[in-house]
């Protein structure tokens, strides 16, 4: 079915992307980089450990792309092998995960709702049991509470009192699954903080499997999510993905234009933002007249929650995957003849994968200050 040289071309990505998310690994785990000399390098013993993230983290990611792969196969869909896109970043001197994630490439016309939705259903679902059985082995082999002292040193020093304005501070935040299997299955004594689990390497990797599951099950256009929503609704899937997509837009970007800010600011953000918010909305089926109208209304509903609740605000780092969705994927989903559900099995793991998605979202997962 596949040429030697895809196997190759493929093969030697999954191998470079293994490398590049070791190399970040090393970087969040243990402090180590493999361009710096002295005790901040990376070593050959450093570098193996760095695998406990990597191997669980790449395997994820990979049983879920089989996951549409096997069943576009068994659907007779043509598609490509999972291509992993390698992205270390630390040559830049900045934080990175090793990889922008995995996809495959589908090279045949899907004919049906049935199909859409079991190859859309089948990654999310596999990858996630492995996620799963990831986060628990991780929560129920925590290492003493000691083992950050290994990291941190300085954590011993009675006198350390924090690193102070110049550093800054990074944390993951929960979700519902992430803080159930950690309440339920960990040592109170050994579970922990949000802020240090990127010391964690089966835990940083669990989290960060469930993140990417969430993301793809967002209930929008052609991601996972969008194909699980054509299925189960096969006549309001179109009104469905709209309106969450603009719920996930009014929330992303709360706070960018509110009040507080000076005017001189804010004469700058407001048309910046109109224009942002009008690319997201290009591909949406509505008229220019109404995707202007929606536009003004989103961004003045924004302003005024943050005129009566100051407090509150969405998560701007959701804006980038929201213009991606919006301009680039389109929040659409192709049709196929006929209007016909899916039967009654297909629609328990429909819902099973919607129930999924709200236990492994977090709103807002990589908080900084």
């Amino acid at each position: 079915m596949y040429k030697p040289k895809e196997y190759l071309v493929h093969g030697l990505l999954f191998l470079l992307t293994l490398i590049t998310t070791t190399l970040a690994g090393g970087e969040w785990i243990y402090g180590k980089s493999i361009l710096a000399s002295g005790e901040a390098a990376l070593t050959w013993p450093f570098f193996v450990r760095s695998l406990e993230f990597s191997i669980p983290f790449i395997g994820i990611l990979l049983v879920h792309e089989l996951g549409h792969l096997f069943t576009s196969i068994y659907h007779k869909v043509r598609c490509s092998l999972p291509f992993f896109i390698p992205a270390w970043l630390g040559f830049l001197g900045s934080p990175s995960l090793g990889t922008f994630g995995a996809v495959i490439q589908m090279k045949g016309r899907v004919s049906s709702r049935k199909k859409y939705f079991d190859i859309g259903i089948a990654g999310p679902l596999a990858g996630f049991v492995l996620a799963l059985g990831v986060l628990v082995y991780g929560f129920v082999t925590l290492p003493p509470a000691d083992y950050l002292y290994e990291i941190h040193p300085e954590y011993a020093d009675p006198n350390f009192q924090g690193y102070g304005e110049e550093v800054m501070e990074f944390e993951l935040g929960k979700n519902i699954l992430f803080w159930g299997l950690g309440e339920l299955l960990a040592d109170p004594g050994r579970l922990p903080a949000m802020s240090e689990l990127i010391h964690y390497p089966y835990l940083f990797a669990g989290y960060l499997a469930l993140f990417f599951t969430a993301l793809n099950l967002l209930p929008i256009g052609q991601l996972d999510g969008g194909h699980v929503l054509f299925g189960l609704f096969p006549k309001r899937h179109a009104l469905i993905s709209q309106l969450a997509f603009g719920v996930f837009l009014a929330y992303a970007g709360m706070g960018v234009i509110r009040p507080s800010l000076p005017l001189e600011e804010l004469v700058i953000r407001i048309p910046l933002y109109l224009g942002f918010l009008y690319l997201c909305l290009s591909k949406s089926d509505l008229s220019q007249l109404n995707r202007i109208t929606l536009v003004l209304l989103l961004s003045a509903g924004q302003y005024l929650i943050s005129f009566f609740q100051p407090n509150w605000e969405g998560y701007q780092g959701w804006l980038f995957f929201a213009f991606l969705l919006g301009r680039v994927m389109g929040i659409r989903h192709p049709e196929v003849a006929g209007s016909i559900p899916v039967d009654t099995k297909r629609k328990v793991l429909g819902w099973l994968a919607l129930l999924i998605f709200v236990l492994c979202f977090s709103p807002q997962p990589f908080q900084t200050n």
